[in-house]
């Protein structure tokens, strides 16, 4: 992207962030994960027509909440039963997650499946990832024995083939204080570099395992994840989807396509119940 290109984009961005956090805080109380919205609600049973539970993953720097302020109840008013994780959590380190050793945070999240499959009685979850969120629970499928507890995994920009620590720096605007953690270093930033020993072997031997869909939903003005096609996944039952093929005018970066696109969330619904996926255009964002 040209520089005053990503310039202009970026406050952009974080306005829209803003927007729909303030938009989305009244369902949200500080004290829980949304439960007055249905999220987080382990008293929800899964309905024939959605019959298994999503669980969201937050991204890098992000929590169970802050990330999920416009997607969560984006799915509750469509039925699903949803739920959110922190994971990733330093010692000493507050409001920042996803910062641990990242096999660490699969464990984290391998803990919590079973607990969401145990409350809502359903054999099989939907798991739904931004960023590191939605590359981590690769590690969960293909080490930890997810793949038979989960039905499908998609990721809004997620870093399958890591990234560069440049990339990651390109977050910190969005986060005050994160500079201060990234000097003194944090494991689930240097596991997500392109070439380091977490993603080496998280990819090796293909990207995908047997038995579960995937979908990636990428933006081409993605300046954390770059190229943004490293995003993408090979191997059978892949979807793989750029925003701006559905949505030439849509200029959501990495922050955006996880938190405010309704775009990306339309495209999302689809992942989840593909059997009744309809088109998405531009006019998606008010569907």
């Amino acid at each position: 992207m040209l520089p005053w290109k990503n310039r202009a984009l970026r406050p952009l961005s974080a306005l829209l962030l803003a927007l729909a956090a303030t938009a989305a805080l009244p369902a949200a109380p500080a004290t829980a994960a949304a439960p007055s919205a249905g999220w987080n609600n382990y008293s929800c049973r899964p309905s024939a027509t959605h019959p298994r539970p999503v669980v969201l993953v937050h991204g890098t720097f992000g929590n169970s909440v802050d990330n999920w302020l416009a997607l969560a109840p984006y799915l509750v008013n469509r039925g699903y039963c949803v739920f959110s994780l922190d994971y990733g959590r330093l010692p000493g380190v507050p409001l920042f997650n996803g910062l641990g050793p990242i096999d660490q945070s699969a464990a984290q999240l391998s803990t919590f499946v079973d607990t969401v499959l145990n409350a809502t009685g359903t054999p099989k979850a939907d798991l739904v990832g931004h960023s590191q969120g939605g590359m981590m629970p690769r590690y969960y499928l293909k080490f930890l024995g997810g793949a038979a507890k989960v039905n499908s995994l998609t990721g809004l920009a997620p870093d399958n083939h890591g990234t560069t620590l440049s990339g990651l720096a390109n977050l910190l605007p969005y986060f005050p204080g994160a500079a201060d953690i990234l000097k003194k270093g944090a494991p689930g930033l240097s596991d997500q570099v392109a070439g380091s020993p977490f993603i080496t072997k998280l990819n090796a031997g293909g990207d995908t395992v047997p038995g579960v869909r995937y979908t990636v939903i990428a933006t081409r003005y993605d300046e954390v994840v770059t190229p943004y096609r490293s995003q993408f996944l090979a191997g059978p039952d892949v979807t793989n989807v750029l925003l701006q093929d559905k949505c030439g005018v849509d200029v959501s970066e990495h922050v955006t396509i996880g938190t405010v696109d309704r775009i990306a969330f339309h495209e999302v619904a689809n992942s989840l119940d593909p059997a009744h996926a309809t088109t998405t255009t531009c006019a998606s964002v008010v569907g």
